[in-house]
């Protein structure tokens, strides 16, 4: 039960903080960076919140069920909307995806030695 106190207590300052110094970064995230902190400090022992972590993490699946349930309520409007979505998400994908390999090719290029074949007409000219 101490375990979930210390992740809440966390949670609970990452929140204040945000609504006191007026942050753009979410509560959550804030209590998430200062309990990592606090765990590489010493402060918290990773034996005192494992349990509860662990617990959290198993029944991870539960804290999507709003989500999951928010995307139901809005069937009929992904329905109408369907083909655009999946056509710009797959479009999207394959962009990023092309642009990607084409800068890795690029870089590769540059990066690479010199062929053997072109090594040895360099070699055999000498």
């Amino acid at each position: 039960m101490a375990g979930f106190a210390i992740l809440l207590a966390f949670n609970l300052l990452g929140l204040v903080a945000e609504h006191v110094l007026h942050m753009p970064i979410p509560g959550n995230v804030i209590g998430l960076i200062l309990f990592t902190a606090a765990l590489f400090l010493r402060i918290v022992k990773l034996e005192w919140v494992e349990r509860s972590a662990e617990l959290l993490t198993r029944h991870m699946m539960l804290f999507f069920v709003p989500y999951i349930v928010g995307t139901i309520a809005f069937l009929p409007v992904l329905r109408e909307n369907g083909l655009a979505i999946v056509v710009s998400l797959v479009g999207s994908t394959l962009i990023v995806m092309l642009a990607a390999g084409s800068v890795a090719a690029r870089v590769g290029r540059k990066a690479s030695p010199a062929p053997e074949s072109e090594q040895g007409k360099a070699s055999a000219g000498l």
